[in-house]
């Protein structure tokens, strides 16, 4: 999907292609950096700027991005690792909790 967001420092709009999990009336989007060490540079952009376009194919929806904090994560992570079983490896590779995000309607 493309994820249309606003830049933290620049305030300027920035569209990226992100994984996404399709999650009740929304997504959640994983920022896990392939297990980096440090979190994805759009991360900041969520953090300053929490309202989002999201675009799949022809389907656009105005979200608002929101950071679960670990009891959260402990019930979305497995829905997200159902989707794309990787996000368990990427875990494992860095010492970070990796961020995620529940994307609902705004």
């Amino acid at each position: 999907m493309l994820v249309t967001m606003t830049g933290a420092k620049s305030g300027k709009p920035r569209t990226i292609p992100l994984m996404y999990v399709p999650y009740k009336d929304g997504v959640i989007i994983v920022a896990s950096q392939g297990g980096a060490p440090k979190s994805p540079v759009w991360n900041n952009n969520l953090i300053a700027n929490p309202d989002i376009v999201v675009q799949y194919k022809s389907q656009k929806m105005n979200l608002r991005a929101r950071r679960v904090d670990d009891a959260e994560k402990a019930v979305v992570w497995p829905v997200c690792v159902e989707h794309y079983h990787e996000y368990d490896d990427y875990q494992k590779r860095t010492d970070r909790n990796i961020p995620v995000y529940v994307c609902e309607p705004r």
